[in-house]
């Protein structure tokens, strides 16, 4: 597919890859990982021809697609979001034009004969090239692609220019899916995405026809997708086979022996520059320290990384909270025409570690701000227990830190007296090393802000934790540091993170966020994910009910009470099943009774003769065309219900 051979880049005197030759194969689904900075985003470029290696070759068969996404900065305008999206069909879309057109045309009545023949027939081919290369499936398959990626059908008529920075990102990865190049590029695709949009695109992902290579700190998403890691580092790329648990394995176990390779010539080159010193000057000894001065000049220093220390540490001693540490009671909340919730109810206790989940602009981060107390509902109260010292993480908390101090300093200024001996590690935790410490936080880029931010954080004293995406540009051990600290944390953690994988190891409840309401569900993201699908199925089962919060309950009344609510919501539910699959079932007979149809005016079409008659064979295209767009916009509707009800999809896409 693509090959690298003796491939040299640098910038200035830091040399990225250095005589490196690596090739991508048909299908294969590879992750780049590797240190910031070590040039994963670089051989993403030169692979997609965005950028040139200072030497060396890539070679790419003729005829290639290959399609890049990077981190950011792409913008869309003047266009609706569902135009946009189709404009990955450009060319089907060009055959589309010019079947109207000659639609059009036939309509007149000026045409000359001969003319109107060559017409037809030419329609006839259009018509054919249009139905083979999925032309009537647009629709269907546009719909299918934006929906997955978390667009509501409510948006698909906006136009682009009002889609935020994340959004128009999530256009970008659209148009690429849609697109299907024959090599795809992608520099941290769930940077934007939310839980439910990433677990879409892991099942995309894995059923992709073509190769695909991507970057992304997301260990959960990498397992689920690659087959294969390439590991960027010490100028070369390193492939492992698997995914990014096997790599973390035979990666451990490999620099485990490169260490001890390095050892046993180290201590070679040690005696062999000792006998040199020792018998420069004795002439007996000369050839055979001319000998080994010839050896030396052959040896080839074995590289090793760094060894990165793991940090561990106990957080700032802090008084225990009540049980109840923060309750939400009939909150609502707007913004403008905006409802974001109405009546949630929601009850935090002690030693509860929540994730709250939900699509994107769905309420997360509001939610978290009630409950941190940073923003007041509109109506209802809340209330806070006994004892609580909570600390908030907002998602811009990188832009709160005091440019004028020093890395070092921002750590040190509000630590606990106990903790500062600490400061060093947790800093070399966060890859702030060496002269790092001393770099001013003006100068600092988002990222490092970030980790500064989170490591600020650990020092804190606090019994309940607020965090809403402190993930957000850490790298793979960044985050595994912060997991292993938060993991150890003995108080109250109310999280908010599309990092699946650090959902799974923190989260023992989930909180989902949607319609104006929050619902807690006791258990992991997983056994979630599993109770939704139980939930929305057709049949009945014993899976674990969602827990609906309310105040709380102080009389058997109340619990009655919430009782028969339980009751009510699974009769709605189960109602509203079955009228979803009766439509249905109702779409698919239409659209099987449209295509039986569709087949018999098609054996007509190339009946002998067929344009002979050209008023009833102009009749017969029409119906034809007219039963191919119903049958497009009846499949259309069919997605939306199976993608409603949870059903499985088959779009070709």
């Amino acid at each position: 597919m693509v090959q690298l051979s003796s491939v040299h880049k640098s910038f200035g005197a830091r040399v990225l890859l250095d005589n490196v030759t690596w090739q991508v194969g048909a299908g294969d689904r590879v992750g780049v990982c590797g240190p910031n900075g070590a040039g994963k985003t670089t051989l993403l470029r030169m692979m997609g021809g965005l950028d040139e290696p200072d030497a060396g070759v890539i070679a790419r068969p003729v005829g290639l697609t290959v399609g890049y996404l990077p981190q950011d900065g792409l913008s869309h305008g003047g266009q609706t979001l569902f135009e946009e999206a189709s404009s990955a069909f450009q060319s089907l879309l060009d055959l589309q034009r010019e079947m109207h057109g000659i639609e059009a045309k036939l309509g007149g009545t000026e045409i000359p004969e001969a003319e109107h023949d060559q017409m037809l027939e030419r329609y006839s081919d259009v018509q054919e090239a249009f139905r083979d290369r999925g032309g009537y499936d647009i629709e269907a398959k546009v719909t299918s692609v934006l929906r997955g990626l978390g667009f509501h059908p409510d948006t698909f008529a906006h136009d682009t220019e009002t889609f935020s920075g994340g959004w128009q990102m999530r256009i970008a990865l659209a148009k690429l899916l849609l697109r299907q190049p024959d090599l795809l590029l992608l520099d941290e695709p769930t940077n934007h995405l939310d839980l439910e949009a990433r677990n879409w695109l892991e099942d995309f992902l894995r059923g992709y026809q073509g190769s695909v290579v991507l970057v992304s700190h997301d260990r959960f998403f990498l397992d689920a997708v690659v087959t294969a890691i390439v590991e960027v580092g010490l100028r070369r790329l390193t492939t492992y086979q698997g995914g990014y648990s096997a790599y973390l394995t035979e990666r451990d176990a490999r620099l485990e022996r490169l260490r001890a390779q390095k050892r046993r010539q180290d201590e070679e080159v040690a005696r062999m520059q000792a006998f040199i010193d020792r018998f420069r000057y004795t002439a007996s000894k000369a050839a055979q320290v001319q000998s080994r001065v010839k050896m030396l000049d052959k040896v080839t220093p074995i590289d090793v990384p760094p060894e990165r220390k793991r940090v561990h540490f106990s957080f700032p001693a802090c008084p225990r909270s009540g049980r109840t540490v923060i309750e939400l009671r009939q909150a609502s909340k707007r913004y403008g025409d905006l409802t974001v919730f109405t009546g949630a109810n929601v009850l935090i206790e002690r030693g509860d570690r929540v994730a709250l989940v939900g699509p994107n602009g769905a309420g997360k981060s509001t939610l978290i701000r009630l409950l941190s107390n940073t923003e007041a509902p509109d109506l209802g109260e809340r209330v806070e227990g006994s004892n609580v010292v909570a600390q908030y993480f907002a998602q811009d908390e990188a832009t709160r830190l005091d440019g004028a101090l020093n890395v070092y300093e921002t750590l040190s200024a509000g630590s606990p007296v106990h903790m500062v001996p600490n400061i060093r590690n947790i800093l070399g935790g966060f890859l702030f090393a060496g002269d790092d410490i001393y770099k001013k936080v003006a100068v600092l880029s988002g990222g490092e802000r970030t980790r500064l931010a989170v490591a600020r954080m650990l020092l804190q004293p606090s019994n309940t934790l607020l965090l809403d995406e402190p993930t957000n540009h850490l790298d793979i051990d960044s985050t595994d540091v912060l997991i292993d600290a938060l993991a150890d944390y003995g108080g109250t953690l109310i999280f908010v993170s599309h990092d699946r994988y650090f959902v799974d190891r923190l989260a023992t409840k989930v909180l989902a966020i949607g319609s104006g309401d929050a619902v807690l569900y006791p258990g992991t993201y997983e056994e979630f994910r599993w109770s939704a699908t139980q939930r929305d199925a057709p049949t009945t089962g014993a899976a674990p009910k969602p827990q609906r919060q309310v105040a709380p309950a102080k009389t058997g009344a109340r619990a009655a009470t919430a009782q028969r609510q339980h009751k009510a919501e699974s009769r709605r539910q189960q109602r509203r099943l079955k009228t979803l699959q009766n439509r249905i079932n109702d779409l698919e007979s239409r659209i099987g009774t449209h295509e039986k149809t569709i087949r018999e005016l098609e054996a007509e079409m190339v009946q002998p003769g067929f344009y002979e008659q050209k008023s009833a064979a102009e009749e017969t295209i029409a119906r034809h065309q007219s039963l191919m767009w119903k049958v497009g916009e009846l499949m259309s509707q069919w997605e939306a219900l199976q993608a409603e009800g949870g059903g499985p999809t088959e779009t070709g896409v």
